[in-house]
């Protein structure tokens, strides 16, 4: 079952580029100024992104792990 631990590595890469995206989206608004509310409104619109990478991450891992055990 090679072939799970290739998807699942490369489903884990993609949580992963998310990841860095999210962080360095906040780092950016954080070095911009941005304070207070409007911070706050541009991290609230990174949210959805964040969970999207952390599922596709916890995913591609078990995919990984299922790939393993077989």
């Amino acid at each position: 079952m090679d072939y799970l631990i290739i998807v699942g590595v490369a489903i884990t890469s993609l949580g992963l580029i998310g990841l860095i995206y999210c962080i360095a989206k906040a780092f950016k608004a954080r070095k911009a100024g941005l304070e207070g509310e409007e911070l706050t409104t541009h991290l609230k619109s990174l949210v959805a992104i964040n969970m999207a990478a952390f599922f596709l991450s916890a995913l591609g891992l078990l995919v990984v792990v299922v790939g393993t055990l077989l």
